[in-house]
């Protein structure tokens, strides 16, 4: 078993008792990166529980040799995408993938995720023709949030104050 394999093993254990799951896990350098979810979202709570758990279950087992840090959030709005569950969970949404260097004329590509395959996925660009590219020349998937337009204020000026004609 691989060391990837083990802390693995041992984060999904310690994760188990508070109903959330893996999303992802990533060692970078000393950092060991924890990304969780669950239907609905992650809470902040539950982000403090499940950090405290794991890092508990790393202790015991030790699983990772010298010193690290360890990282437990949700994977957030704007969330890499990383593996084929990752890629085929987001079908339907907005992504921005950023090419390998030399793999084509423009780098970033942004478009809907329409299709995951083993070797490559297809987009849908803005201008609705569809693109597919490579696994092999992907550097890194993301979701892209975007905001809605903001509320307008309804029989109130800016600052939510009156209208001067409501004071006549």
């Amino acid at each position: 078993m691989t060391l990837s394999d083990e802390v693995t093993r041992v984060v999904t254990a310690a994760l188990e008792p508070h109903d959330v799951s893996l999303y992802d896990l990533e060692m970078v350098g000393s950092v060991l990166r924890v990304s969780i979810d669950r239907p609905g979202g992650i809470d902040i709570d539950s982000v403090a529980l499940v950090n405290k758990a794991i890092s508990r279950a790393l202790d015991a087992a030790d699983p990772i040799p010298g010193a690290y840090t360890l990282e437990v959030s949700s994977p957030g709005l704007e969330r890499t995408l990383r593996t084929t569950d990752h890629l085929t969970g987001a079908i339907g949404e907005k992504v921005r993938v950023k090419l390998n260097p030399g793999t084509g004329t423009e780098r970033r590509l942004v478009g809907t995720l329409r299709r995951v395959d083993g070797d490559s996925i297809t987009l849908e660009t803005d201008e609705g023709a569809p693109m597919q590219v490579e696994r092999t020349d992907i550097e890194r998937v993301r979701t892209v949030f975007e905001w809605g337009p903001a509320p307008k204020p309804t029989g109130a000026k800016s600052g939510g104050r009156p209208t001067k004609e409501a004071h006549t």
